[in-house]
């Protein structure tokens, strides 16, 4: 799995031109799935990203958590983080896991997210959405699961 996490003043997905869910202060963060991926892996990145401490303390250094400053999270599937430039100018995308197994392992990673009580909104697998961020910082991340 591999997450691509925004520190973020506020954002915001629209889902198939009609839906809008929103987060103020917090993360937006980006998910893709690849083939071997799993529910341990989703766990050891659910837990990683949730405790990463980039967020400011009083002297402006990156020490608070997510829940030290009482934020939010915003999760957006996003199968082109597996997409491949390497070849010509068309990106391949078949490093992206099938869609049945990238929605099962979706849905789990967001079950365990909210299971840690942030708030949390998410946007709907498969569907055409419409991100707007407010990136702070900006402060852009990205996060592999390690092989197990």
């Amino acid at each position: 799995m591999r997450l691509l996490i925004q520190r973020v003043k506020r954002a915001s997905v629209l889902i198939n031109s009609q839906e809008r869910r929103s987060i103020n202060k917090g993360i937006c963060v980006f998910i893709g799935v690849t083939d071997g991926d799993n529910e341990s892996k989703a766990d050891w990145l659910a837990e990683k990203m949730t405790g990463l401490r980039i967020f400011e303390d009083s002297e402006g250094k990156t020490n608070l958590s997510l829940s030290e400053v009482n934020g939010e999270i915003l999760l957006i599937s996003q199968f082109s983080l597996y997409a491949s430039c390497v070849k010509g100018r068309r990106p391949s995308f078949t490093g992206a896991a099938s869609p049945d197994l990238a929605e099962k392992i979706y849905n789990y990673f967001v079950d365990k997210v909210k299971s840690y009580g942030f708030k949390t909104n998410c946007g709907e697998f498969g569907a055409d959405m419409e991100v707007e961020i407010i990136n702070d910082g900006p402060l852009t991340f990205i996060v592999d699961s390690p092989d197990k």
